[in-house]
């Protein structure tokens, strides 16, 4: 059985965060940084090479797969930030249609810059993602 190839690691996110290039994706990382602490009260870790995470959780698949995986979290990738909120977004159309410009995947919130969004609407978005999380399998900080 396969088992999750993103895994918590010992970087530390200051560091990973110093070593963004883009000087204003570096900036909103170190905002997200101070925000993400702020609204889940979970210190970060490093998931895998480059997704800072907030909170886990352990899950259990029906077909017995199972594994540990950040609660919420973002990478300041190249092409946009990420943010991970779990279990995704497609319940959320009433929070996200008050959040400003940005693209969603699945479980992923691809926005350009943090100038593009309202900030208390993605920790509302953030807090009730959280909750529906835990509602499924117990989240516990990092």
């Amino acid at each position: 059985m396969s088992t999750n190839k993103t895994k918590a690691t010992d970087q530390t996110p200051a560091d990973f965060i110093a070593g963004v290039e883009h000087p204003r994706r570096r900036e909103d990382a170190e905002t997200l940084l101070a925000f993400f602490k702020e609204v889940t009260g979970f210190a970060p870790c490093m998931w895998g090479p480059s997704i800072i995470g907030f909170g886990r959780y352990h899950y259990v698949y029906d077909s017995g797969r199972e594994g540990d995986f950040l609660a919420t979290g973002f990478s300041p990738r190249k092409s946009a930030l990420s943010i991970y909120i779990m279990p995704g977004y497609q319940d959320y159309g009433h929070i996200l249609s008050r959040l400003g410009k940005h693209k969603t995947g699945k479980s992923c919130l691809y926005v350009n810059k943090l100038a593009d969004i309202d900030m208390a609407v993605l920790a509302e978005l953030v807090r009730t993602g959280l909750r529906d999380l835990n509602a499924i399998w117990e989240v516990h900080p990092s």
